[in-house]
């Protein structure tokens, strides 16, 4: 779902787009090229991007800094060897002895091994190097990631990193 401005809001279901579009709350801006919806006098397209007729000031919204979100950013796959068949930690890339912070930016997800390996040393002295850069996650692509899958007509439409 789009604002009026095309700003990714949601991800909402066939039955709410149907629904605000029938109502003349939102309208169509792309429909899937092998679904289409049967009622019993008609037929509809179905919709894979709406966009709302009035603009609406959606509060700003940010993803909560948890082990869960953490695991989910990184794709439930360690940061120092990209192994994703072990038990997942939460590693401090700067360890708290040393003065890191709970950030999105000094968290990742590591396992055991590595976890251990690592211990409360730096990346250097413990002669491990990041596979990926941590971030905070966009809540609109973090949200995409979450429901599995990314539609290819929602593509134009995202800011993706």
């Amino acid at each position: 779902m789009l604002n009026q401005s095309y700003e990714p809001i949601t991800i909402c279901n066939v039955k709410k787009a149907i629904i605000l579009i029938f109502l003349g709350k939102a309208e169509l801006v792309a429909k899937s090229t092998t679904k289409i919806l049967h009622t019993s006098r008609s037929t509809f397209p179905w919709p894979t991007v709406i966009r709302l007729n009035r603009y609406r000031k959606i509060p700003h919204k940010s993803i909560i800094l948890s082990r869960k979100n953490i695991f989910k950013r990184d794709k439930h796959i360690c940061g120092y060897c990209g192994r994703g068949d072990l038990p997942l930690t939460v590693d401090h890339i700067i360890p708290r002895a040393r003065g890191g912070e709970d950030t999105w930016d000094n968290l990742i997800s590591a396992c055991l091994p590595c976890n251990n390996r690592k211990g409360d040393n730096t990346l250097e002295v413990a002669g491990l190097k990041l596979l990926t850069k941590p971030y905070k996650p966009n809540y609109i692509m973090f949200l995409t990631t979450s429901f599995g899958r990314i539609d290819s007509t929602w593509k134009p439409y995202l800011f993706q990193r």
